[in-house]
């Protein structure tokens, strides 16, 4: 595999904070992940660098100002006297006010803003962000875990320097916020691959195309439950293929969210570790410009193991990897197999049994 230079980033306090006690999100999956592509002995393999923390004013190139201003201001305690304008921003219960929600989203959306500025000045060719990705965050409100949509601010920075940016996200949820922001527009193609059919958040519609200018640059590529490595990789490379010809992108934003990894709480795909990263390794054979960022992922374990290997195959070094885990600080998480490795089940495919595939490729 040919050389890439790689920049990682990551803040040591990112997995500190917490949403609540029950909650599917857990911001500790980036420790978790980081701890094994330490022991994999990948850090010294790349540019590990810790980003600035975004500013109210660099999120504000997005979302409002007073949407940024609630989100500085709130904490736990002042949660209910601001509810007001709380319940116009934070929907639903997904979207707790948890201690320090303002320095997390600062955090994640200074990684990905950090990893389009070291692609547009030409010091990298892949950056990596695991603590990024938060694709439903809306310009004025939170969403599906989401608050600071940290997509968006990276692709309006690399649209500085690029004429044109490829979003491509294999989450198991449609990529809404991304898509949103960016649908009347012409400058940047999205494509989502998701669950669709009475599923958060319910958009991503396969005659969903952009409006305006922007009419043709969003492409949805909507699924059934069950769908395997061969099913995925089967509509995911011709439809990525006919994109990189017809679009011709300057850089490419993959989002990698683990949530439509086999046996995940909130997912309903049956993808293993390989079957993900296979999306990584076909995007990065391209030699585009490209930034990695997380998403969803509600098995911790999973997610960690899954980002550690696509660090590994963003390096070109997934050959070398050893799918017995050496020890590290969270090695008994991982038993009883101890192994680097996210396994199919025997859930059906149900876009095999229905032949819908051919009929959305």
């Amino acid at each position: 595999m040919s050389k890439r230079r790689v920049s990682y980033y990551y803040d040591p306090d990112v997995g500190g904070f917490a949403y609540g006690l029950g909650h599917f999100m857990k911001p500790q999956r980036m420790r978790i992940t980081h701890e094994l592509v330490s022991a994999y002995n990948m850090l010294g393999k790349m540019d590990v660098l810790r980003a600035g923390r975004a500013s109210a004013e660099s999120m504000a190139r997005f979302h409002t100002d007073e949407y940024v201003q609630f989100l500085s201001r709130v904490t736990p305690e002042t949660a209910e006297e601001l509810t007001y304008h709380g319940s116009r921003f934070l929907v639903g219960d997904d979207n707790p006010v948890f201690e320090g929600v303002f320095e997390f989203c600062s955090i994640s959306a200074g990684g990905s803003i950090a990893a389009a500025q070291r692609l547009a000045n030409g010091a990298a060719d892949i950056a990596i962000n695991w603590a990024g990705g938060l694709h439903h965050a809306k310009k004025r409100e939170a969403s599906g875990f989401c608050y600071i949509n940290d997509i968006v601010l990276a692709i309006l920075e690399l649209l500085r320097s690029v004429p044109r940016v490829l979003y491509i996200d294999i989450d198991c949820h449609h990529g809404d916020g991304v898509e949103e922001a960016f649908y009347t527009t012409d400058r940047v193609m999205t494509c989502s691959f998701h669950k669709f059919g009475e599923y958060f958040p319910g958009t991503g519609d396969l005659r969903d195309k952009g409006r305006g200018r922007g009419r043709g640059y969003a492409v949805n590529v909507p699924l059934k439950d069950g769908i395997s490595d061969e099913s995925f990789m089967s509509v995911f490379e011709p439809v990525i293929d006919k994109i990189l010809q017809v679009f011709q992108p300057s850089a490419i934003v993959l989002q990698c969210g683990a949530d439509s990894l086999s046996g995940d709480k909130l997912g309903c795909f049956n993808l293993t570790m390989e079957g993900h990263a296979r999306c990584v390794q076909s995007i990065r054979a391209r030699n585009i410009p490209l930034i990695l960022l997380g998403g969803g992922g509600y098995t911790v374990k999973n997610v960690a193991r899954t980002w550690a290997y696509e660090t590994a195959c963003a390096l070109g070094i997934e050959r070398e990897i050893d799918p017995n885990l050496p020890w590290n600080e969270y090695f008994e998480w991982f038993g009883p197999r101890y192994r680097l490795e996210v396994v199919a089940n025997n859930m059906d495919d149900v876009n095999l049994k229905d032949g819908s595939l051919d009929k959305v490729k």
